[in-house]
């Protein structure tokens, strides 16, 4: 009885975070696609005698400093935030496969110089290289954007490399090589459609990470500029009121923290099922 009773916890018990994450990312996508079926209204709008307002029935998430209704700030924000978590890693899914490729099918001084190349970016925390991007690009969301994407393409361009050189390597592709393949259609056919299988999971992976990322930057002054409801520049907003309304900074926090960790345990349980 004991053992019987215990199975289906063994068997169903993994895929309950799983489960959770994806119902938190879908109400994050409903978020950030229709945001008007959630939080009716305007993110924006200013009420001077409602300000500083704590979480009540008329304001879940309580009010800012201007009396915005911030259960509508932190619901429009996931739109903004989910953007730039998206399209960062987009950039860096995009270059990082540039740069594995070519690392992995150029000649030796490429592969040589593409690797050196890496290893110096992967010296400077990825958040340190975005502050570097931003420097020369200037502050506001598209650089900001691009910055987080840059700084997580040699994490993917590892990959990539070292994926295409071992299905480069494989019984399939020798095959093929010896049936007169030329080297571009080995590539196309062979190589990449295999080698690019874990795409979906480390876009998923990624994700988190680059809202996380562009959340500090934001943070930090560098990203959206106030008053756009982004979960960053929420943060920064609240940061000087934190002793009076500490609402402004915990609401906006634990999106961020839950969406990152709703797109971890979604990759790592695509991982998991990958493997099995």
């Amino acid at each position: 009885m004991t053992m019987i009773a215990a199975l289906p916890r063994v068997r169903f018990a993994p895929r309950v975070p799983a489960l959770v994450a994806s119902v938190l990312l879908l109400a994050v996508l409903v978020a950030a696609v229709w945001p008007e079926v959630i939080a009716p209204v305007d993110p924006l709008a200013i009420h001077p005698a409602d300000a500083f307002q704590a979480p009540s029935t008329a304001h879940p998430f309580g009010t800012d400093d201007s009396g915005r209704d911030l259960l509508a700030r932190v619901v429009h924000g996931a739109r903004a935030s989910l953007l730039i978590g998206v399209a960062a890693t987009a950039i860096g899914v995009a270059l990082g496969l540039v740069l594995g490729i070519a690392a992995a099918v150029g000649s030796r001084i490429t592969d040589i110089a593409v690797s050196r190349l890496l290893e110096v970016l992967f010296a400077l925390p990825g958040l340190l290289l975005s502050l570097v991007i931003i420097a020369f690009a200037g502050p506001g969301p598209i650089p900001a954007t691009v910055a987080v994407g840059l700084a997580t393409a040699p994490g993917y361009a590892r990959i990539f490399r070292s994926r295409i050189r071992a299905v480069a390597s494989s019984e399939m592709v020798e095959a093929a090589r010896v049936l007169g393949r030329r080297p571009s259609v080995l590539l196309v056919r062979h190589v990449l459609p295999n080698a690019l299988a874990p795409v979906v999971v480390l876009a998923t992976l990624g994700v988190g990470q680059a809202i996380v990322w562009a959340s500090s930057l934001s943070y930090l002054g560098l990203g959206s500029p106030p008053p756009a409801p982004e979960w960053g520049a929420m943060l920064e907003a609240g940061r000087t009121y934190l002793a009076v309304a500490p609402w402004m900074t915990v609401f906006p926090g634990l999106a961020i923290v839950a969406t990152a960790a709703a797109t971890t345990v979604l990759g790592r349980a695509l991982t998991a099922r990958g493997r099995s």
